[in-house]
């Protein structure tokens, strides 16, 4: 069984995923409403994937998305690391975001415009 926290800004998208998640059967979720908490979070869970929300403006830029990235593996190499971002209203941090993934910064990347059905079989596989 897969043990996942979720950050979040759009709290109301977060909670139909971590809906879709539950439903899946293979996940454990925790959702963290503060980023300053997600790498005490991924500790105190032992996550095995970690899924961040990114934006235009803090506390969910990328730069900043990186950093608890970078926590959270120095404490876990082997946790996924997943970013969501809104291909549509944020079309130059969707571009930055799939950088990071070319760069091998991160595991995956998913755009807004995904269903949480989608989202949950692709975690799945992770």
């Amino acid at each position: 069984m897969q043990r996942l926290v979720i950050n979040m800004q759009n709290f109301v998208f977060g909670e139909a995923i971590e809906r879709a998640l539950q439903a899946e059967g293979s996940f454990i979720v925790t959702t963290v409403e503060k980023p300053a908490d997600v790498a005490k979070e991924c500790r105190l869970t032992a996550a095995t994937a970690l899924l961040m929300e990114v934006t235009g403006y803090t506390p969910w830029l990328l730069k900043e998305r990186l950093i608890i990235r970078d926590q959270v593996k120095g404490e876990d190499p082997d946790i996924k690391i997943v970013l969501l971002v809104d291909e549509n209203s944020e079309k130059n941090t969707a571009k930055e975001v799939k950088q990071a993934k070319r760069d091998g910064l991160i595991d995956q990347f998913i755009y807004g415009s995904t269903s949480a059905s989608f989202l949950a079989a692709l975690m799945d596989t992770l």
